[in-house]
C-alpha cells in the first residue's frame, strides 16, 4: 500500500528529541485496515517513505486515532526541512 501524504513537521522535545509528520483522517484510516497484517509490537508499522529525493526506512508510530512519521535528521538535513513546513511524503506499507 502507498499513500501520499501532505503534513507539517513538528518537534516532540522528550528525553531525545524527534521531528514527526501526522497522518490523520483517510489515510490513517487506510494504515489502520493494514496495520494488524504488519505490526510488529506496540502498533508500530513498518515503512519505507520518500521526501523529495531521499527514501528511507521507519516506522509509523501509532497515536491518537492516527499515525507519527518519524523524519530522521539525516533527511532533514539532505531536503532542507524544518519544523514548521508543510512536505509532501510518499509513504509505503511493508508487506
Amino acid at each position: 500500500m502507498r499513500l501520499e501524504v501532505r503534513g507539517e513537521v513538528f518537534t516532540w522535545r522528550g528525553p531525545a528529541p524527534h521531528h514527526f509528520v501526522r497522518i490523520d483522517g483517510d489515510p490513517a484510516e487506510q494504515v489502520q485496515e493494514t496495520a494488524t497484517a504488519v505490526t510488529y509490537g506496540w502498533g508500530m508499522v513498518p515503512v519505507r517513505v520518500r521526501l523529495g529525493a531521499t527514501t528511507w526506512t521507519t516506522s509509523l508510530w501509532p497515536k491518537d486515532g492516527g499515525y507519527l512519521v518519524p523524519v530522521k535528521a539525516e533527511v532533514r538535513r539532505r531536503e532542507g526541512v524544518e519544523v514548521g513546513d508543510v512536505v509532501d511524503l510518499e509513504v509505503e506499507i511493508a508487506l
